[in-house]
């Protein structure tokens, strides 16, 4: 199993920002996440984040969702706290991009076109204080440099490809790899989570955890890898 700091990187780099709180009041929920884990935030003129404070305290929900034919599922909850500062202009592009990929909006253009104008939207971030994360059935909370210092992992663009096309296309041959290896017919089957260390698949309502012989290490190993649990032979 991924470390857990390691875990909730990977976590946030594909969640998406379901609520703000400034001072625990309610705020709109507009952002992404940086390549560092931090939240990043796109604010409205005449939101409270707005006219910033550097002494609010914000805290950001992140959610982590997986899809499952017709019905989605969260597969991680994260709530990063900590203080809300302003992007720095030079990485302000970095950071539109990033709010892009999970919140696509045209006020990006103009936060990017009249940065530093009073009455522009504006770019912030969390500088992180702490992060509590419930996943599966493991909860807890990481302090700053935990979670900072992590890196998600680094297959994971790979692991959701490939985790993407399974559930598309193979699972007949994942319920008969798993049904195998537990040694009895599996009911709904699922590849729920991909990584170099091993695959949990979803077994109707629980999670069972599939460890590698040893960690892949490259894209194509994590291939290899899986097709050793697809196969029925």
């Amino acid at each position: 199993m991924l470390p857990i700091p390691e875990r909730v990187r990977t976590l946030a780099a594909t969640a998406s920002v379901a609520k703000i709180s400034v001072d625990g009041a309610p705020s709109p929920a507009r952002g992404g996440v940086d390549e560092r884990g931090r939240p990043v935030l796109l604010v409205m003129p005449g939101e409270s984040l707005h006219g910033l404070r550097e002494d609010a305290v914000v805290a950001v929900n992140l959610t982590a969702m997986r899809q499952l034919g017709t019905v989605t599922h969260p597969r991680g909850l994260l709530e990063v706290q900590g203080w809300a500062e302003a992007v720095p202009e030079k990485e302000a592009r970095e950071a539109a991009v990033a709010v892009a990929a999970h919140c696509p909006d045209e006020s990006l253009f103009e936060a990017l076109e009249r940065f530093g104008q009073r009455d522009a939207p504006r770019l912030l971030r969390l500088d992180v204080g702490q992060v509590v994360y419930l996943t599966g059935q493991e909860s807890g909370l990481l302090d700053a440099d935990d979670y900072l210092e992590a890196a998600p992992d680094p297959l994971t663009e790979t692991a959701e490809r490939v985790l993407a096309h399974v559930n598309d296309s193979h699972r007949p041959q994942l319920t008969a790899g798993v049904s195998r290896q537990l040694g009895e017919q599996a009911g709904e089957v699922w590849l729920w989570e991909l990584d170099r260390f091993g695959a949990t698949v979803r077994v109707d309502e629980s999670l069972v955890r599939f460890p590698w012989p040893v960690p892949a290490n490259t894209s194509l190993c994590l291939e290899t890898a899986l097709r050793g649990l697809l196969c029925t032979c």
